[in-house]
């Protein structure tokens, strides 16, 4: 199983590691031919405009969403979730918009705001968690499921294919929750399977 890790900016190399300890093969994900045989993809915490910015130059914004349109698993750590939501309630502008969730960006403060704390995830038990200008889930969807919360706020959340992570698991050294994406990633048929065929082809 092939699992992508969309590199244009931020923590790609953590996520490589563990993906590559739990034994699939793990690449980094910077132009659109990289998401070929692709099972899923990570989208790692760091900036997210900038993520945004350096995908919409290169075309990668456009081929991605194409995919996840088409059902491709993605599993969004911090900034990587806030690209997955479908609306960001102290930014104008969504990304791609596809997890039923309302985020607030930076909800925990700045960088040296930054703490660990222990989660109870639904079927993992306890979890440590590493928050790190962490965006908070300050609204959920009625088809999204709530895996773990921390005081009371929505921390781990599930819709279909789709896994949003308020902190970084890839920093723990604790790889039960990207092993539960995986779980995702092999129930879930293959984009290209999964497109609507038009004209004797497959949709992108």
């Amino acid at each position: 199983m092939k699992i992508g890790v969309l590199a244009v900016q931020g923590d790609v190399r953590e996520h490589l590691r563990v993906l590559s300890r739990l034994g699939v093969e793990a690449v980094p994900v910077l132009k659109p031919s990289h998401l070929a045989g692709l099972a899923g993809i990570v989208l790692p915490g760091g900036e997210s405009t900038a993520m945004w910015r350096l995908m919409r130059t290169t075309g990668l914004a456009e081929a991605l969403k194409s995919q996840l349109d088409a059902g491709l698993p993605a599993f969004g750590t911090c900034a990587g979730m806030i690209l997955l939501a479908k609306k960001i309630t102290n930014w104008p502008e969504t990304f791609f918009g596809l997890l039923d969730i309302a985020v607030e960006r930076n909800a925990t403060g700045r960088q040296v705001d930054s703490f660990e704390e222990r989660l109870t995830v639904d079927g993992l038990g306890e979890v440590p968690a590493v928050f790190i200008r962490a965006p908070l889930v300050r609204r959920v969807g009625e088809g999204v499921e709530v895996l773990a919360r921390w005081q009371g706020q929505p921390v781990l959340v599930r819709q279909g294919a789709l896994l949003g992570a308020s902190f970084h698991p890839e920093l723990t050294g604790d790889d039960r929750i990207h092993a539960y994406f995986l779980e995702i990633c092999t129930q879930t048929k293959p984009p290209q399977e999964a497109a609507t065929r038009l004209n004797g082809e497959i949709a992108p």
